[in-house]
């Protein structure tokens, strides 16, 4: 098969879904499909174009093997309505630009990763254009978590994209979706068919010989690493909680909106128990969760059909989860008996749920199998590529 993704981020830029994108379309060239990326200029998540990329309008490249081709786009990371709307309008629109090459390479499958919702449309009519078959990769539901953020009110823009979101699912030859809710939200609003493609891990990247062994008398290591962002409030966690008193260490690794606000904290309590470390890249980051105890993954609001990534690497970590929020990824964690759960901002659970990771650690090795176990068996990256191969091969006859 011949298969392009349109996407509006992708690698270098850092991030989960930069990740996930590309070890989906590595993973289906690897068995033995051509595949190419269709992207903007690289400019997450400092909303700034990288400096090697500034001043160009379109470039192809190659990048681990997989041809890419970019295009220019408004870049910008601030939370104001219009240059937010405009940073995915501009690729919207300059993303158009591909059709030559998506007709001269006759690819059979164009996937198209949603959001933003605007790029889904013109996804849809590149994919009409050049005579591939369609398909919308949802990772958010747009407009409900727009809705759920306050980002968007109810109202005749919402009813808009509403309109717009039941389009691109009736128009796609079928909907994956990253969730058991997403799944079930888009079979009910119009989709011919649905698939679920879940995140999972590759728990080969993880050298479980290497992971930590916690001593006598050791506080427990806590590790986050991912997005500095507003959605998980890690500096409100900062200012709740200090680990050290509960005889545990808290480690962060990342950046974003909350990164400058996290290092003046920790400068100003070097006696929390707190440790900020910077940017982890995507090599680096199964050595770190291997020299740790336990993750935490917190959400300060509920996304429907949302599951954080981090939780799949946890699992082929071996690391027992502290999570802290509610939906999807929570059931995932109870359900599996993969860690402790606390409701969203409930800093006093999350205290409790420190205190008995530190002192239960029989049953935190429990819980470790039951994480190494799950990504092996269940969230296995690989064998769901494999078997999304399988679906799209079928689908094409």
């Amino acid at each position: 098969m011949k298969i392009a993704l349109l996407t509006q981020y992708y690698k270098p830029e850092m991030g989960a879904p930069q990740n996930r994108l590309f070890e989906m379309m590595k993973g289906l060239q690897s068995l033995g499909n051509e595949v190419a990326i269709i992207t903007a200029m690289p400019n997450y998540p400092t909303g700034k174009i990288f400096p090697n990329y500034k001043g160009k309008f379109s470039c192809r490249e190659e990048l681990d093997g997989i041809e890419i081709k970019r295009y220019w786009l408004y870049a910008s990371n601030t939370r104001k309505t219009i240059p937010r709307i405009w940073n995915m309008v501009s690729f919207t629109l300059t993303s158009l630009c591909c059709l030559p090459y998506l007709r001269k390479k006759h690819f059979d499958y164009l996937i198209v990763e949603s959001p933003p919702l605007t790029l889904a449309w013109s996804g849809r009519w590149l994919a009409k254009l050049s005579g591939a078959k369609y398909v919308a990769n949802i990772s958010d539901l747009w407009p409900l978590s727009a809705k759920e953020l306050g980002a968007v009110s109810e109202g005749k823009l919402y009813s808009a994209l509403e309109k717009l979101e039941n389009y691109i699912y009736r128009k796609s030859h079928f909907v994956m979706g990253q969730s058991e809710e997403i799944v079930s939200y888009i079979a009910n609003h119009g989709a011919k068919a649905t698939y679920l493609f879940r995140n999972g891990v590759d728990p080969t990247r993880f050298d479980l010989a290497k992971k930590r062994k916690r001593q006598n008398g050791e506080p427990i290591r806590i590790t986050y690493a991912g997005l500095l962002g507003f959605a998980q409030g890690i500096a409100d966690i900062c200012r709740s909680i200090n680990f050290k008193e509960l005889d545990a260490e808290f480690h962060i690794y990342g950046a974003g909106g909350e990164k400058d606000e996290i290092e003046a904290f920790v400068n100003e309590h070097p006696d929390n128990g707190i440790f900020y470390h910077g940017v982890v890249s995507r090599t680096e980051l199964p050595d770190v969760l291997l020299n740790s105890d336990m993750t935490l993954i917190p959400l300060v609001k509920n996304i429907f059909g949302a599951v954080p990534s981090k939780i799949y690497e946890s699992m082929a970590a071996g690391l027992p989860i502290m999570f802290m929020g509610e939906g999807e990824g929570a059931k995932i964690v109870s359900e599996n008996k993969l860690g402790l759960v606390a409701h969203s901002k409930d800093y006093s659970q999350l205290k409790e749920n420190i205190r008995y990771a530190a002192t239960h650690q029989d049953e935190l090795a429990v819980m470790t199998e039951n994480c190494i176990s799950a990504a092996k068996n269940k969230f296995n990256r690989p064998r769901q590529i494999a078997a999304l191969n399988d679906f799209m091969k079928e689908k094409l006859q």
